[in-house]
C-alpha cells in the first residue's frame, strides 16, 4: 500500500478507452507509470518464452528478423479461451517480476508523487489489492471502436472479443473509486485527470 505517503493508484479500462492517455497525463504530473503492457511486451522478447511459443504453435510466432509477432500471438491466444490461459500463465509470472523489481525504484525517487499500476488485467490478477485507489477510464463502445479501427485495425468483433477476455466493465466501474470519461478531448480528459489526482494525492 502507500509508502512514505506516496500511494499506489490501479487505471483501469477497456482496449480503446485511452488509458494510456490518463498514464501519460499523471506521469506528466510526477506520477510514475508501470505499464504492464510494455512489460509483457519485453517478456514475449526473452529467449526462453519465445522457445516455449514456438513449440506450441509453430514457427509462424516469429517475425522474419526473429522476434515474436505479437499480432500473430494475440491472433491465436484470443481465438481460443485455453490458448489465452496457457499464455497468461507463462508470462504473467515474468511481468509481475519486473513490476515488484520497480515499484521500490520508483518510490526511492524524491520526484515520486505516486506509483501508477496501469494493467488491463487489474482486478482479475489481484493487483487491485496492492493499490490504495482504483480509476476507472470510461468511453463508449463506439468511440472506443474507432480509436481501435484506426491504431490497431480491429473490427467491432474483435474489439468484443477483446472485451470479453476481461471482467466485464461494469463490474470495474463499480470497484472504481473514481472515474473519469475520455469521450472528448484531451483537454476535458486531462481537467479530470487533475481533479482526481488532488484528491488522491496528499
Amino acid at each position: 500500500m502507500a509508502c512514505d505517503n506516496k500511494p499506489t493508484i490501479g487505471l483501469m479500462g477497456a482496449p480503446g478507452s485511452g488509458k494510456s492517455l490518463v498514464a501519460r497525463q499523471m506521469a506528466s504530473m510526477g506520477c510514475v507509470v508501470i505499464d504492464a503492457d510494455a512489460l509483457a511486451k519485453q517478456v514475449l522478447q526473452e529467449a526462453d518464452i519465445k522457445q516455449q511459443l514456438q513449440t506450441w504453435w509453430g514457427g509462424g510466432v516469429l517475425t522474419p528478423n526473429g522476434d515474436i509477432d505479437r499480432a500473430e500471438v494475440a491472433r491465436i491466444a484470443f481465438a481460443n479461451p485455453d490458448e489465452l490461459k496457457s499464455l497468461e500463465a507463462l508470462i504473467h509470472p515474468r511481468v509481475h517480476e519486473l513490476r515488484e523489481a520497480l515499484k521500490p525504484q520508483a518510490l526511492a525517487r524524491a520526484d515520486t508523487k505516486a506509483i501508477v499500476e496501469d494493467c488491463p488485467l487489474l482486478l482479475e490478477t489481484g493487483i487491485d489489492k496492492q493499490c490504495d485507489a482504483l480509476i476507472f477510464v470510461e468511453t463508449d463502445f463506439q468511440t472506443r471502436l474507432a480509436r481501435v479501427s484506426q491504431t490497431r485495425g480491429w473490427g467491432p468483433e474483435e474489439l468484443r472479443r477483446r472485451d470479453k477476455s476481461q471482467m466485464p466493465l461494469d463490474i470495474k466501474r463499480q470497484r472504481a473509486d473514481y472515474v473519469i470519461s475520455n469521450d472528448a478531448d484531451e483537454a476535458h480528459c486531462l481537467a479530470q485527470t487533475r481533479r482526481v489526482l488532488s484528491q488522491i494525492i496528499p
